[in-house]
This record gives C-alpha cells, structure tokens and sequence, in this order.
C-alpha cells in the first residue's frame, strides 16, 4: 500500500524533518495509547497498530467523532500517521503526524476540510 504524505502548512518553519535517524523507539506499537491536543483537548485513542499498516483510532471532540481510515507508516524509518475522518463537520479532514520518539509527540498537520485550511498541530500523550 502506497500512502503519500504532505504537509501544506501556513507557516513553512514549523515542517517537520524527515530525515532524522531511525531511532529503536521508532515501532509502531509505541502508537498505541491515548493522545491529546493540548491546544483544543481534542482526543486521539490509538488502540492497536497492525503489521499491514493499519491503525484502530478513535477521534474524540469531546463525543466521538467516525474515523473513516488510520494507518501508520515508515518511509525511511520515520513513523507516520494518518487519520481520516468523515462525520458531520468533518467530511474528509485529515490528520498527518509525524511520531517523534524522543519527546513522545505527534506533531503535523490538521486538514480542516470544511474550511480548506491546514493547521499545525501537536498531540501529547495522556497517559
């Protein structure tokens, strides 16, 4: 499965680097949990990462919001998230996040579909 992974950020110095080091925390499975966006509480729940790529995700703002496809990828060694949602005020908004292992944080870009505008976002892990 090819996935293609693009950042249309507002502000090109917050892109995020993908051409770090693969680092032994860089697995799939440290994904799994429950992650937070500091800036909204917007709620990310990662319940497993499957060897073919795919990811089961729960969206929460604060209800729960479809999440039509979630998927992880590595090219280069970098982990990468994706995460699709379709629901009422979100059809085809998109989440695509870089896993960084040394801080514990996703970070990239939010799609907001039903304003076409991209935002740099950041998840934390609430744990």
């Amino acid at each position: 499965m090819l996935l293609l992974y693009f950042f249309l950020s507002k502000s090109p110095d917050r892109s995020i680097s993908t051409t770090a080091p693969l680092l032994t925390d860089s697995r799939p499975d440290r994904l799994v949990g429950s992650w937070i966006r500091p800036d909204g509480g917007y709620q990310l729940e990662i319940r497993s990462a499957q060897k073919d790529g795919t990811l089961d995700a729960v969206y929460l703002n604060p209800q729960p919001i479809n999440v039509s496809r979630a998927e992880w990828h590595q090219p280069g060694g970098s982990l990468k998230v994706l995460v699709v949602l379709n629901d009422v005020n979100y059809p085809g908004s998109t989440y695509t996040l870089d896993y960084l292992p040394d801080q514990d944080r996703l970070v990239g870009n939010y799609f907001q579909a039903v304003y076409q505008e991209n935002y740099y976002v950041e998840f934390v892990r609430n744990e």
